[in-house]
């Protein structure tokens, strides 16, 4: 008989659950179930024991038992139900499949033909450029060209600021 052990602690391994139950009957199998993607426990697990009576005894006792801190749940296992990827909050009277519609693409093209291509605006274009006369983009490189560097700049600025300072010194 398989058994439903829920609210474990997450200190609990695959040997601490079965160790947890090893005192009440033959176990075949204790398994913990784990994230597939972290590996970090899910809390829960299942316990197989290969007498029923033994399960039985188990559930009585374990069932609202105190381990680090946190009230088990243990119970009989019910078999999984089959999902069927319904998204959450359906009614579940609703027999209907919950796949999405596919598009129809001929539908799509159409609809893509029908309509007008968008206006394209050039955002490059500045009112300080357009008034400076630079229209082409080898006029944009003469201009960028004769240019002074802005590190020069900052060079200069800043052994003006030391000159003063060592003014106000003296």
């Amino acid at each position: 008989m398989k058994l439903y052990v829920g609210n474990l602690p997450w200190s609990v391994d695959d040997r601490a659950l079965q160790e947890l139950f090893a005192s009440y009957g033959d176990i075949t199998e204790a398994v913990l179930i784990k994230d597939k993607f972290s590996g970090r426990s899910k809390g829960f697990g299942f316990v197989t024991f290969t007498n029923e009576a033994d399960a039985q005894k188990a559930i009585a006792e374990m069932h609202e038992k105190d381990v680090e801190g946190r009230p088990l749940t243990v119970s009989e296992a019910k078999p999984m139900v089959p999902r069927d990827n319904a998204p959450r909050g359906n009614d579940s009277r609703n027999n209907e499949p919950s796949e999405a519609p596919m598009a129809n693409p001929s539908e799509l093209n159409s609809q893509i033909e029908d309509e007008a291509a968008p206006e394209v605006v050039d955002d490059n274009s500045d009112a300080e450029t357009a008034e400076e006369g630079v229209n082409t983009v080898e006029e944009a490189k003469e201009d960028a060209s004769s240019d002074e560097p802005a590190a020069e700049e900052a060079t200069e600025a800043e052994e003006t600021t030391e000159s003063k300072e060592e003014a106000k010194s003296e």
